[in-house]
């Protein structure tokens, strides 16, 4: 069993320092609102609802923390997938996305338990300046990035790798950047981000 299907809701937060002071390790999930991040989360965890996806994007103004329990500790997490809330939903007034903005950057730029960002992007529509906006947040960091290309089972192959090159190349200023392919309805790319992601958490861990 995967490490990641042991996820289970730790807690929800409005705002940054309401999160948790521990060294557990944090996996976020970055991306536009209609990027598909719930629904990642929910494929690579093998559960259905563990992370909400709304039907209308924008909804999530919470940092939602998912925790991987401790199996050599009672009640201590090896660590987190964290939901932030995704930028750059239109219907929301400008006032509300400046301030998801400043709670998205200042996540990004502060916490020091983050050990990875899983960047969220529609293979279809490669880089947006939203996008490259929140590259730029990540770049700074150093912290080592997956970029699951969503919307994968959309492409054929030959195309989902043309797509893939020029998204790397695009992003090769992030630095430590790894693209894969995705699809959480299809299950493409579903084993090599898990086990990356696994690697994050634990590396000395076989599930």
């Amino acid at each position: 069993m995967s490490l990641l299907h042991r996820a289970t809701f730790a807690l929800s937060a409005a705002k940054l320092d309401q999160l948790p002071q521990g060294l557990a390790p944090e996996i976020c999930f970055a991306g536009r609102s209609n990027s598909g991040k719930s629904s990642a989360i929910n494929a690579l965890t093998n559960q259905r609802r563990l992370a909400f996806s709304s039907k209308t994007p924008g909804r999530t103004r919470l940092i939602n923390l998912f925790g991987i329990p401790d199996p050599l500790e009672e009640g201590a997490w090896l660590g987190y997938l964290v939901d932030l809330p995704g930028y750059g939903y239109a219907a929301v007034d400008r006032k509300t996305q400046q301030e998801w903005a400043q709670v998205l950057g200042g996540y990004l730029r502060t916490r020091n338990a983050l050990a990875g960002v899983v960047l969220m992007i529609d293979i279809r529509r490669g880089i947006t300046e939203l996008d490259r906006q929140l590259a730029d947040w990540i770049a700074p960091t150093g912290v080592p990035v997956l970029a699951l290309l969503t919307k994968a089972d959309k492409l054929p192959y030959g195309q989902r790798i043309k797509a893939s090159t020029a998204i790397r190349k695009e992003l090769d200023h992030i630095g430590a950047l790894h693209a894969i392919p995705f699809s959480s309805t299809h299950r493409i790319g579903l084993a090599e981000a898990a086990e990356h992601i696994e690697n994050w958490i634990s590396p000395q861990t076989v599930p």
